[in-house]
């Protein structure tokens, strides 16, 4: 599995604490994400993981900002592309399970490390239900 991960100067501690987790799980990182804490705009960013995962079937993502939301909203825009916004393992479960999600969006400013790795531990393991769920997902491209 192939996870690309993005974020702002907000996230740069979870990126990294992140990344550490996922090499230790053998999974392969491609970092598109800021690694100082100086201002910079999510969208250039975000961006690039939300186009990896729409051209990679099977990959997923990982984005970072303070509140989670411009980084969501942002990869959103692309089509194929289903970013949940994130703030437990609850969340996160079901955003595969019952959207399909393929990027989870993570709020830095409200979730410790700690509760982010466990948010993407739970992301990544978890598959789509499909069934009656696949028809909603299907509803949801423009």
């Amino acid at each position: 599995m192939k996870i690309a991960i993005g974020n702002d100067h907000a996230g740069v501690y979870y990126k990294n604490e992140i990344i550490k987790y996922l090499k230790l799980e053998n999974i392969e990182v491609i970092n598109y994400g800021t690694d100082t804490e100086e201002s910079v705009d999510y969208p250039d960013h975000i961006h690039p993981v939300s186009n990896f995962v729409s051209n990679n079937n099977g990959s997923l993502g990982i984005i970072i900002c303070g509140s989670g939301n411009g980084a969501a909203m942002t990869a959103n825009k692309r089509e194929n592309i289903r970013a949940a916004l994130c703030w437990n393992n609850e969340l996160s479960r079901l955003s595969r399970e019952h959207n399909d999600a393929n990027i989870i969006s993570i709020p830095a400013r409200f979730v410790s490390v700690e509760e982010a790795i466990q948010m993407v531990k739970v992301f990544s393991s978890t598959k789509f239900e499909g069934g009656r769920h696949q028809k909603r997902v299907s509803k949801i491209p423009c």
